[in-house]
């Protein structure tokens, strides 16, 4: 039975079909809940005040803007989630998240928000596949 599932995502469509297909799996299982992850850039690190500050309001405002549609989704559908914002590579940190979490599942699209187009898969989830510590499924 699943319990946990991770979903990353990234302002795609991809990253859309794959919630959409997470949020239908949580209604087959009942009591099944979704991690949202969304992983951002690293905020900066050599900037003084009053400039860092505004450089990470900036990262908060975008990331907040990304994830929104994903949160009205969820919630319009009911399912019971849970959101991580985290900062670093998203594939490291995908991972880390589904192991400290205990994930069942991460559902996952097959390409992000990425310039190299001539990937059959996207490099994030490249790597997770050869990282996770659980299943991992590829939404096209």
């Amino acid at each position: 039975m699943l319990k946990k599932l991770l979903v990353p995502v990234d302002g795609s469509e991809s990253a859309g079909r794959a919630l959409a297909y997470a949020v239908d799996l949580t209604q087959l299982s009942k009591g099944a809940e979704i991690l949202l992850v969304y992983c951002h850039r690293p905020f900066p690190k050599l900037l003084g005040e009053p400039y860092l500050q505004a450089a990470i309001n900036a990262i908060q405002e975008d990331a907040d803007r990304i994830v929104a549609p994903y949160r009205k989704r969820l919630e319009s559908a009911g399912v019971h989630y849970t959101e991580l914002l985290l900062e670093g590579a998203a594939w490291q940190k995908i991972t880390e998240a589904a192991e400290i979490e205990k994930c069942d599942l991460i559902i996952m699209g097959s390409r992000g928000c990425s310039d190299l187009k001539g990937l059959v898969v996207g490099s994030v989830t490249h790597r997770v596949l050869h990282a996770t510590p659980c299943p991992v499924l590829v939404v096209r």
